[in-house]
Order: C-alpha cells, then sequence, then structure tokens
C-alpha cells in the first residue's frame, strides 16, 4: 500500500481507494507481529444497512475493516479491495482502525432524528478480533449505545468478549440486547486450518458458558457448515451437543456461500489443503454464490433432528439461504463503512 504522505489534511488523488477516509498514521508493534494498524478518523460510525426489511437490524457500526481471524471463508473479504488491498493476507493483516468511532458515535445517537433503532455488532468484521486487545473500542462503542437506549446485537468468535460482560449486562437491563457466538467447526486440528486466527472450539465453548453465567441468552451460529468437511451427521451431532452443554438455547445452521472473490481465495486454499475436493466444490457452486437448494434442505433436514436431540431451538427458515434466526454475520454488508 501506498500510505506515505496520507495525512487528515491531504489527499493526493494517489490512491483511489484512500482518498476519501482520514488516514492518519500506520502502526506495527512486536506484541501484534505480522499486523499493520491503519489508523483513521471515519466520519459517521452508524452504517444503514440496505434492503433492511430482510434482516433483524437495520444500523451496523464497524469499527474495523479487514480481519485478523483469517477465515478462509470469510465474506467480507472483497470489501479490502475497496481500499485497494487484497483480498487475501492484506485482509488478514492489514487492519484499518476508526480510532474516533466512540466520539462520532455518541454524536450520531444524540441526533433528535435517531430512532433507536437496532444496531448490529459483528456484521462485516469481529469486534472482538486481535486488533480490539490494543485499542479497546467496544466498551465505548457499547456505553453510547446503552446511553441512548439503544438496543443492539453482537455477534462474535473472539473471547475478549468476556471482558464486557459486566458491561454488556448492564446494558441489557435497559435495552433489548441479543449476543451470539459464531461456532461451526469442533475438530481442533480442523479449525486451526480453515479460521488460524480464531480462538480454539473449546475456548468458544467457554466463552458461551461464561455469557450464560453472566445472566445473558447466547444464540450460537454453526455457520458456515463447508460440504464434506464439516456436514457430517457425526461432525454436528458432536459440535452441537458441546454447544448445548456449555449453555446455549438456541442454534442456527447454514451452509457455506462463496460470493465474489471470496470464492477465488477459499478454492485456491482448498486445493492445497483438500484437492480431492475441488471438482466436488465446483459442480456444487457452479450457478454461483450459493450452494443448490437440494444440497440446502438436506442440510435442513439433518440438523434439524439434532438440534432437537440437544434441546436447541432452531433458526426460522427463509427463501433466502443465508438467514435464519440470529443473521448477524448473513447478510453481506455494502463497503460504505467511513
Amino acid at each position: 500500500m501506498r500510505w506515505a504522505g496520507q495525512s487528515v489534511e491531504v489527499d493526493d488523488g494517489a490512491l483511489p481507494g484512500l482518498q476519501r477516509i482520514g488516514f492518519v498514521r500506520s502502526v506495527r508493534t512486536p506484541q501484534f507481529e505480522g499486523m499493520t494498524f491503519h489508523e483513521v478518523l471515519c466520519k459517521s460510525a452508524l452504517n444503514k444497512v440496505p434492503n433492511a426489511a430482510m434482516l433483524p437490524f437495520q444500523y451496523t457500526v464497524n469499527a474495523y475493516r479487514g480481519c485478523s481471524h483469517a477465515c478462509r471463508y470469510c465474506f467480507a473479504r472483497p470489501t479490502h479491495e475497496y481500499l485497494d488491498f487484497d483480498n487475501g493476507t492484506d485482509f488478514d493483516t492489514q487492519v484499518v482502525v476508526k480510532t474516533n468511532v466512540v466520539d462520532v458515535l455518541r454524536r450520531e445517537l444524540r441526533r433528535p432524528s435517531w430512532s433507536r433503532d437496532t444496531v448490529a455488532l459483528g456484521t462485516n468484521t469481529d469486534p472482538y478480533q486481535r486488533a480490539e486487545g490494543r485499542y479497546g473500542l467496544m466498551p465505548g462503542i457499547l456505553a453510547a449505545l446503552r446511553d441512548s437506549h439503544t438496543p443492539f446485537s453482537i455477534l462474535t468468535k473472539g473471547t475478549l468478549l468476556r471482558r464486557d460482560l459486566p458491561l454488556i449486562t448492564e446494558a441489557a437491563e435497559r435495552v433489548p440486547v441479543s449476543v451470539a457466538v459464531s461456532l461451526a467447526i469442533g475438530d481442533p486440528d480442523l479449525h486451526r486450518d480453515i479460521e488460524p486466527g480464531t480462538p480454539s472450539p473449546q475456548a468458544r465453548l467457554a466463552l458461551i458458558a461464561a455469557i450464560r453465567e453472566a445472566g445473558l441468552d447466547c444464540h450460537v451460529m454453526v455457520a458456515p457448515v463447508l460440504p464434506r468437511l464439516t456436514d457430517s451427521v457425526e461432525h454436528l451431532d458432536s459440535l452441537l451437543g458441546e454447544i448445548a452443554a456449555a449453555g446455549a438455547r438456541s442454534a442456527t445452521v447454514f451452509a457455506l456461500h462463496l460470493r465474489g472473490s471470496t470464492r477465488g481465495w477459499f478454492m485456491s486454499w482448498l486445493a492445497g489443503t483438500h484437492p480431492e475436493l475441488v471438482g466436488e466444490y465446483r459442480a456444487l457452486y457452479r450457478r454461483g454464490a450459493y450452494l443448490p437448494a437440494d444440497y440446502r434442505d438436506m442440510l435442513a433436514a439433518r440438523a434439524a433432528p439434532l438440534l432437537k436431540k440437544h434441546g436447541l431451538t432452531g433458526g426460522r427458515r427463509r427463501t433466502e439461504p443465508l438467514v435464519g434466526a440470529a443473521t448477524i454475520a448473513a447478510a453481506p454488508v455494502q463497503p460504505t463503512l467511513f
């Protein structure tokens, strides 16, 4: 990236993807080896969701752009191209941080026109990724929503959420709050290969237990399910059993979608790790980003009795293949994030 010479005041037109944001500086530290944090001053914090009628929320807040979780399948990867980054390694290691997001959010929430619609956190990249350990933006965001009596939802794979449980619990006494954990892979070896930057499955199960111990409900997104890798009855049965034992009361199960340039990144990984599945995946996704209806029906029929077996309420099916009861991460958010 050609960040040299960029500042809040400078706009020389040399960076088409960055000229609209208030770049301040790039930071590398030994504590976050391999990561570069690009600090910016955002103009807005609340993002209006396109086609919000399909979703249980109308607004989102995203403090970070890019994600150190490095999930091979992440649907948000194409949004990094908007800033002249690539959707692969850059997405995993070049994280844009909106350092003033709390102040901007508080200003927006004070507007007389703000109608206290539900705000979703974790729709584009994880709010509790590694960068949050350095910048600590979430407590301010949560407090701003609480103080303005704005309902909110959180979806995360990050165990750093434990730090904010007292604040989330306090907010839940004032406004409706929904907390969900994403956990779709139970096998530790497969997890390290597919989601190398995320906390382990056991750590996330412990997070679910901690959320429940704090007196909050916890929904679990068992998503995305990967054909021939994590869609077997044995894998789903074991994982859902562990999720229920951790204290979750509900779960949504849905399959992988490969949208835009995420498809190429994922298929490249698949060719290097499971070449025997490449032909099958090409056939399954030959018509687009979504799996065929017969596969989705099969997965729903497979998951339903397992959810019932473990006492978990399932998500409500809709015709759109990605949405269920807690579709916080399901719908792609357009890259109008600054």
